[in-house]
């Protein structure tokens, strides 16, 4: 899987693309994220990316052509399955939408900024809009970054055991269930004895029960979605 990041300011990926699972999927050969300065597809010596916007609103707005010449070039190269526009006001990103783009050879991620995009450029050039919540950024950039990571965690062989990420919360809309580990007794605080028990199939049974009612109690609005 191969992700083009659109951005004004490509340095804010150092480090998020570059450590962890992301960077393993990458030495794997199993993705590949490619950060592309927006600034080298315009078309001045001042290498201009706003202006101001028609109707006199306050703030700058993204031109649209070096948009234009970035997705342009990128096309040239390779089919895209999305062209998606990070906004406020898209759809808001979730694990189904992370599933579904795992299974994609190619997207482009354009990361928005100031006013937002001329927006011809939804118009005519962006296939998604995605949100990451109900609020406000400066830029597009960390919206991007956890895009790549929740995809790229879903692409097999990204996580050593396949297992984890389908027991991940909202795999089934449903929160995870509470997790332990060694010692199974600190400061008089116990590990459940159904963890400790060995009988697989009482210990699923308990998950179960324990997502559920997390969810209930936590995010009751999953529940609505699952039935």
């Amino acid at each position: 899987m191969r992700i083009d990041i659109i951005s004004v300011l490509p340095q804010m990926f150092t480090g998020l693309i570059d450590c962890s699972i992301l960077k393993r999927a990458q030495e794997k050969g199993l993705a590949e994220i490619v950060i592309h300065n927006l600034r080298d597809y315009t078309v001045d010596k001042h290498r201009k990316v706003d202006d101001y916007p028609f109707g006199g609103e306050a703030g700058m707005v993204m031109l649209i052509e070096p948009i234009d010449n970035a997705i342009s070039h990128l096309k040239q190269q390779r089919i895209y399955d999305e062209v998606i526009y990070t906004s406020p006001d898209g759809e808001v990103f979730n694990q189904p939408m992370a599933n579904q783009m795992s299974s994609y050879e190619n997207i482009i991620i354009l990361c928005g900024h100031y006013k937002g995009i001329d927006y011809r450029i939804r118009e005519h050039l962006i296939t998604k809009e995605v949100s990451i919540g109900d609020f406000v950024l400066t830029g597009g950039e960390l919206a991007a970054a956890v895009m790549a990571d929740a995809i790229v965690r879903l692409i097999p062989g990204a996580i050593g055991d396949e297992q984890s990420a389908l027991s991940d919360s909202f795999q089934d809309n449903l929160l995870a269930p509470p997790v332990y580990t060694r010692p199974a007794e600190y400061k008089g605080w116990k590990v459940p004895e159904i963890l400790l028990s060995g009988h697989q199939a009482k210990i699923d049974d308990w998950k179960l029960q324990q997502a559920m009612e997390r969810t209930e109690r936590l995010r009751p609005d999953l529940l609505d979605k699952k039935y």
